[in-house]
C-alpha cells in the first residue's frame, strides 16, 4: 500500500487513494470516492460517495465533502469549513444525488476555518476565503474574500500574500 489509512477510519469499496496520501482518525472515505497524491485528511473527515479530490490537497479535521463537491490539486480547506449540495433539502422529501448542485474548489484555493460554501458555486484558482466566511455566489481567481455574505475585500498571489485590499 503507497498510502496511510489509520486505523480507525473506514475505507469503502470502489475508493482510488494515491500514492503518499494520509488519511488520519477517524475518516470515512465512502465508495467511488477519488483521493489524489500527497493529500493529507485531518480526523473526522468523511469523504462522500463520487467526490474527487486532487493532489496535494489538504484537508484539516472535521470537514465534510459531500456529493457534488470537486476539489482540484493543491487546495487547503480549513478547520471544520462546511459544503451544501441541496438548496432547499427536506428531511421527508429527499431530491437525491442526481438534483444535487455541483460545487467546484478550483487549483490552489483555500478555504478558512468554519467558512460555509453554499452550492452551486466555483471558488477560483489560487483565491482565499476568510474563515467564517459564507459563500453565495461564484469567486474569480486571486480574489480574497471575507464576510457573511463572502464579499471580494482584495487580491492575493499563489503563496497567499495579500497584494492589494479594497
Amino acid at each position: 500500500m503507497a498510502y496511510f489509512v489509520h486505523e480507525s477510519s473506514y475505507v469503502d469499496e470502489n475508493v482510488q487513494i494515491g500514492e503518499g496520501t494520509k488519511v488520519w482518525h477517524f475518516c470515512h472515505i465512502q465508495s467511488g470516492a477519488f483521493i489524489g497524491e500527497q493529500c493529507s485528511l485531518g480526523q473526522n473527515v468523511n469523504i462522500a460517495d463520487d467526490v474527487t479530490i486532487g493532489n496535494g490537497v489538504k484537508i484539516q479535521n472535521n470537514v465534510s465533502v459531500y456529493q457534488g463537491v470537486t476539489i482540484e490539486d493543491g487546495v487547503f480547506l480549513g478547520p471544520s469549513c462546511v459544503f451544501t449540495n441541496d438548496l432547499t433539502p427536506r428531511a421527508q422529501y429527499p431530491k437525491g444525488k442526481d438534483h444535487y448542485q455541483q460545487t467546484l474548489i478550483k487549483e490552489g484555493a483555500s478555504i478558512g476555518a468554519n467558512a460555509t460554501i453554499v452550492c452551486g458555486h466555483t471558488i477560483g484558482r489560487y483565491a482565499m476565503v476568510a474563515a467564517g466566511s459564507v459563500v453565495t455566489k461564484d469567486i474569480p481567481d486571486f480574489a480574497l474574500v471575507m464576510g457573511v455574505p463572502a464579499r471580494i475585500c482584495g487580491t492575493v498571489d499563489e503563496q497567499g500574500n495579500i497584494i492589494e485590499r479594497c
